[in-house]
């Protein structure tokens, strides 16, 4: 799980596992170890019906609907965004880079502006 954080919006981005295991555990948690900190990241799936976050500590909590992480799973939805007050929340699919990069990308979703 990836997330990236510029001014008021968050993006959260999910590899095919990732999704997986969301849709069967119900929880995914990441975690960057600072100098004495540890600063923590979250998906809880949930009941409701709209995607929602909080701040508490030093973790983001974002809450995702149970419905929306099936749609991910079994379409080919991209993803969801919603506000939390001023914050803009988005959580989608983690696509294979179309560029060279060294990371692993074997579990990325294919990406749709490359031709097969």
């Amino acid at each position: 799980m990836k997330i990236r954080i510029k001014g008021n919006s968050v993006r959260f981005r999910l590899t095919k596992s990732e999704v997986e295991r969301l849709r069967s555990a119900s929880h995914l948690e990441e975690q960057t170890e600072f100098s004495g900190k540890t600063f923590a990241y979250a998906i809880e799936v949930t009941n409701g019906n709209k995607l929602s976050a909080d701040f508490i500590g030093d973790k983001i909590m974002l809450n995702m609907p149970k419905v929306m992480i099936d749609e991910l799973s079994n379409t080919d939805r991209v993803g969801f965004e919603d506000l939390t007050g001023p914050v803009n929340l988005l959580i989608e699919k983690d696509f294979a880079c179309i560029d060279n990069t060294d990371e692993d990308q074997s579990d990325h979703y294919p990406n749709p502006h490359v031709a097969c």
